[in-house]
């Protein structure tokens, strides 16, 4: 059957078709790319579904079937970056909580080195953040960073070298405290 002869429902048959083909091969790995910016998972999830949604309702416009998945990953960081905006604007006008009092976890040794590098990413600048999660855990090259962030592969390299840079000195400076 050619696309003239279609009935109207095929094309709601071919968005089903693939998008369960895009679910099954790419979810988990935007749920973590989601997870590792904003820092939890349902709300990964949840970013991830609604990034589906958007491609669902967007399928007949898709020009090209086999840049699917750059388009997932690019609504994925979008509705994330919205996620964050809305974050930043609750907790800038959240109740300001009662002094934190020391707690049994609070030494944990196990937990210190990742939370150490966790904190010292949330500190850097969202791009410097954003090219380094994609890089490292997306394991995208700087084209396609370039293209996910709509940012020229220079900037990229840029982005990257200093957020690596901040990193290392953050890292560094805090090793030197607990000494």
């Amino acid at each position: 059957m050619t696309a003239t002869q279609r009935r109207p429902g095929d094309a709601a048959l071919d968005a089903d078709a693939a998008l369960t083909e895009l679910y099954t091969a790419h979810y988990r790995r935007l749920v973590r790319l989601a997870a590792l910016l904003l820092d939890d998972l349902s709300t990964s999830e949840e970013v991830v579904q609604d990034a589906y949604v958007k491609m669902h309702a967007a399928w007949r416009r898709i020009r090209d079937p086999h840049a699917a998945e750059a388009y997932l990953r690019t609504t994925v960081l979008n509705l994330a970056r919205s996620r964050m905006r809305h974050r930043q604007v609750a907790e800038k006008h959240a109740p300001k909580p009662l002094p934190d009092a020391a707690s049994a976890e609070h030494g944990a040794m196990e937990s210190i080195e990742r939370q150490a590098v966790m904190r010292a990413l949330r500190a850097l600048p969202t791009r410097q953040r954003e090219c380094l999660v994609l890089r490292y855990y997306g394991d995208l090259s700087e084209a396609q960073i370039a293209h996910t962030l709509g940012i020229s592969a220079g900037a990229v390299k840029s982005h990257a070298s200093r957020a690596m840079a901040a990193l290392r000195r953050s890292l560094d400076d805090g090793a030197l405290e607990e000494r």
